[in-house]
């Protein structure tokens, strides 16, 4: 038995329903998510949760603060806030590190202080022992500010 279309099927200019799917927005859809997927996916890979293995020799990070030393427009040194006696600098610092080899020395030192004061700042440090030192400076402004 077949089925005759309704007349408003067969009428001229009419509606015909399109026996075919129409695949063009479905595949613009999935070409902007590909896209979306491949921008933010290594994104994501850098923050991937892990379970570290546990080691019976494994130590904590360092989560202490610097040891700042100071060398002012004047020679001066600080450390910490306290002024102190040039000769004194590395056995000070030694004190205040103790074993810890991994503590950071901050060396902050004024633009018109001689290089030499630094250096031999430096020098001082290092024949105590201080292997992580970093030398403290202001980001360059542009002459245009």
């Amino acid at each position: 038995m077949a089925f005759a279309a309704p007349d408003r099927y067969t009428r001229p200019g009419a509606f015909r329903p399109q026996p075919d799917i129409n695949v063009t927005p479905l595949v613009d859809v999935m070409l902007v998510l590909l896209i979306i997927f491949m921008v933010t996916a290594p994104l994501l890979a850098a923050g991937v949760k892990v379970e570290l293995p546990q080691a019976s020799a494994s130590q904590p990070l360092n989560p202490k603060e610097p040891v700042v030393v100071v060398i002012g427009k004047d020679g001066a040194i600080s450390l910490g806030g306290e002024t102190i006696d040039a000769r004194d600098l590395g056995q000070r610092v030694k004190l205040l590190i103790g074993d810890d080899a991994g503590r950071v020395v901050h060396l902050r030192g004024d633009k018109d202080v001689p290089f030499g004061a630094v250096v031999n700042a430096m020098d001082d440090l290092t024949s105590q022992g201080v292997v992580h030192l970093a030398i403290v400076t202001d980001r360059k402004r542009d002459a245009a500010k």
